[in-house]
């Protein structure tokens, strides 16, 4: 029963959702409705065993000693206060000036900013990997690049400063050519990058629903 009682309330709600977005009727919308907010509630009570689990995580990592377990001192301090700021004033914990929000300006916002500053070395640095000429494929995608950062950066004004005669053909051309690459072509393959998502999105779905997919359920098998 375990396993044979979550597997058919999966099997009967993916069903009776499926079914009741071709319905077009005031009780499908009733209880569609309905089991949005049944989906929040249940989002909570996991969002608090998460918290919960991660708690557990590194506090064992503190008892342990385990590698990096300083930095699981510094986490468990900062859910800590995010917490007891947080519960102190309610929802007014979000104005401006509270010390929730001091934290969240002061503290998260800066990591936040650091974490992306990072990133963007590497993404340079697997870009001029990406961007090397050696196929017909990753010319294209050099040129396309090339094209879109020049047409999304006003050089005219440095053309014009060098004393170049085409920075008007530059300033009317270039960044309309951009906009059609970015329209046309990444937009054709933006679409069918979707598709390709939405497809495996609902093999995955039906294969839960079918209780094909039981990974969902722990135990390995």
């Amino acid at each position: 029963m375990r396993r044979e009682l979550p597997l058919a309330i999966c099997f009967i709600m993916g069903v009776i959702m499926t079914v009741q977005f071709f319905i077009p009727h005031r009780y499908s919308q009733w209880l569609f409705e309905n089991m949005l907010r049944w989906l929040i509630i249940v989002f909570t009570f996991a969002l608090i065993l998460g918290i919960l689990s991660l708690i557990k995580l590194h506090i064992q990592k503190v008892q342990y000693r385990r590698r990096d377990w300083l930095y699981s001192i510094v986490a468990l301090t900062g859910l800590g206060l995010s917490l007891v700021t947080g519960f102190m004033k309610g929802p007014e914990s979000i104005s401006e000036g509270q010390p929730f929000m001091t934290l969240y300006n002061y503290v998260q916002i800066p990591m936040q900013a650091t974490m992306f500053s990072l990133l963007a070395f590497y993404i340079a640095s697997a870009a001029f990997r990406t961007f090397r000429a050696r196929t017909l494929e990753a010319t294209l995608l050099l040129i396309a690049a090339v094209v879109v950062m020049l047409g999304r950066v006003s050089f005219a004004a440095i053309f014009k400063d060098l004393s170049l005669g085409f920075s008007t053909w530059v300033e009317s051309w270039l960044p309309g050519f951009a906009e059609w690459v970015l329209d046309y072509p990444n937009m054709a393959a933006k679409r069918g990058i979707m598709i390709g998502i939405g497809l495996g999105a609902i093999s995955t779905a039906l294969k839960i629903i079918l209780g094909i997919e039981r990974s969902w359920l722990g135990g390995g098998d």
